[in-house]
């Protein structure tokens, strides 16, 4: 997210999350039968997207050669989880961190709310991740999250899984309580690109001992 420079911007950014909410759909439906497919149209459709829409987070200068570099899709970092909610339920003010904020690339932190946590069923053993609740802007879910590549080969703040007021959105079972999580579709913030955009890092909860190397990577 960024400044807010006048009807043309919000007409912008509307038809970006339209667009990303549509990718994400088409996503969700080819991931049921095909992850890899589905992957690989989530990037060529990514790409395109930040070489040319306006509300790119990649800089004017560099958008007609942008091409964003990914590890190998490893069919071994999809998972199928359960929610741990917070408050499962419902009392008013359960939680135990309803109120928390996330620092931010630039400018004030953010207001969310940590709405449960999500167990990652990992080969050598289980890490949890906390699961957020975006409290302004747009909410949505937010999972954002850290690992052994930050600094070097991915942004030094982290990478998100989630945010799905702007449509990142895996998909999941409602009604089972379950998310769909899978590393190989984690991106950089916009914030990675260009600093004038400000940013959700994700919080020292969230930072895995583990090197994810899956997803969007630094070039």
């Amino acid at each position: 997210m960024t400044a807010d420079n006048g009807s043309a911007d919000r007409l912008a950014l509307a038809d970006w999350r339209r667009r990303l909410a549509q990718l994400y759909g088409e996503v969700r439906e080819r991931a049921a039968t095909d992850p890899r497919s589905a992957w690989d149209h989530w990037r060529a459709t990514r790409d395109a997207l930040y070489r040319t829409h306006p509300q790119s987070p990649v800089p004017v200068a560099g958008r007609g050669a942008f091409r964003a570099r990914y590890w190998p899709y490893d069919p071994g970092l999809r998972f199928d989880v359960d929610v741990a909610l917070a408050d499962p339920n419902g009392t008013p003010d359960a939680s135990p961190i309803a109120g928390l904020s996330l620092l931010m690339s630039t400018g004030a932190a953010l207001e969310f709310t940590k709405i449960g946590e999500i167990r990652i069923p990992f080969p050598d053993r289980p890490r949890t991740l906390a699961l957020f609740w975006m409290a302004g802007y747009a909410g949505g879910l937010f999972l954002p999250f850290r690992d052994a590549t930050n600094g070097a080969a991915t942004y030094g703040a982290g990478r998100y899984l989630l945010d799905t007021a702007k449509g990142a959105d895996l998909g999941g079972d409602l009604n089972a309580g379950r998310l769909i999580i899978d590393f190989n579709f984690a991106f950089q913030p916009s914030c990675a690109f260009d600093p004038r955009w400000s940013c959700p890092l994700a919080p020292p909860e969230n930072r895995l001992d583990v090197a994810i190397e899956a997803g969007e990577r630094l070039g």
